[in-house]
């Protein structure tokens, strides 16, 4: 209080009769402005740096504090992390959380043997890659949605979309994967849905030189990264988002797969996307 006193005087007074009438120390006054002084700079600093979170959340309403303090980086702000967790719950900023997918065992019975047999890790580009499809609702109805993803650096390497869930939607989708890369010893692996234990698919990677590989019966463990994506994929773009159209759909399923692949850093990836992980690796 009597710091402020002094504070509103010191115009029309001098310092060192304000103090010595407040029976305080000038030095302790000084420091006082000091605090107050870094307290008011750091308060601005904050205000600034809560701009550009709040700038960062609306084009990316997936980041948790991990990723945000990534992005801070990016943007020349390095900062810890319960800093940035502090900053984040003052301006009620929460990531989607993602909701966990419920497994259960099944019978071990499948067509090709399980070659990937869940070693995901330490694996080369190209050497394994994964597939599924995933349901898709909008406004006019609801599509298939089948992807492609090499497991070396998570990159989404194909993908169609279809009315139906069928042969043929798979089977696009390998032809795509097969203009982009060379695929002759590589593995794939998928469920055992009915698509990917057909005659066709069979008889497709046979002439492609794909090695085939399925995960035991009702085990979703054993595809655990393409299910990771599409969780992700869900929870980041298609459930904070009303698609009344199939243009639009497809529009957000391409700007989504951009992000993911040149944009989106991860951390077993060194906090690199999946793309610039590949070329770094690479060079």
């Amino acid at each position: 209080m009597r710091y402020h006193i002094i504070e509103s005087l010191k115009e029309k007074y001098p310092v060192i009769w304000l103090t010595k009438f407040a029976g305080v120390h000038r030095s302790s006054y000084y420091k006082w402005i000091h605090t107050k002084s870094m307290k008011n700079m750091r308060l601005e600093s904050e205000k600034r740096l809560k701009k550009v979170i709040q700038s960062i959340h609306v084009r990316h309403k997936e980041y948790g504090y991990p990723r945000m303090k990534i992005a801070l980086q990016e943007e020349g702000y390095f900062i810890n992390h319960k800093k940035v967790y502090r900053l984040m719950s003052e301006l009620n900023i929460q990531s989607i959380i993602r909701k966990k997918r419920r497994f259960f065992k099944g019978n071990y019975s499948n067509v090709f043997p399980n070659v990937l047999n869940r070693e995901f890790k330490d694996r080369q580009q190209n050497e394994a890659l994964v597939t599924d499809i995933t349901y898709l609702r909008f406004q006019e109805g609801f599509r298939y949605l089948s992807v492609v993803q090499d497991i070396y650096n998570n990159e989404v390497v194909s993908w169609k979309i279809s009315k139906r869930n069928d042969n043929e939607l798979v089977l696009d989708t390998i032809e795509m994967l097969a203009q982009k890369r060379d695929v002759r010893g590589t593995i794939l692996h998928s469920d055992q849905g009915f698509q990917y234990t057909s005659h066709a698919y069979n008889k497709r990677l046979l002439g492609l030189g794909i090695i085939g590989s399925h995960s035991r019966k009702g085990n979703c463990h054993d595809n655990a990264c393409i299910e990771s994506f599409f969780s992700h994929f869900k929870s980041e773009m298609l459930y904070l988002n009303h698609f009344k159209t199939e243009a639009d759909l497809i529009q957000a399923i391409e700007e989504y797969i951009y992000f993911y692949n040149y944009k989106r850093f991860q951390k077993r990836l060194n906090h690199r996307a999946p793309i610039e992980y590949r070329i770094s690796m690479a060079a």
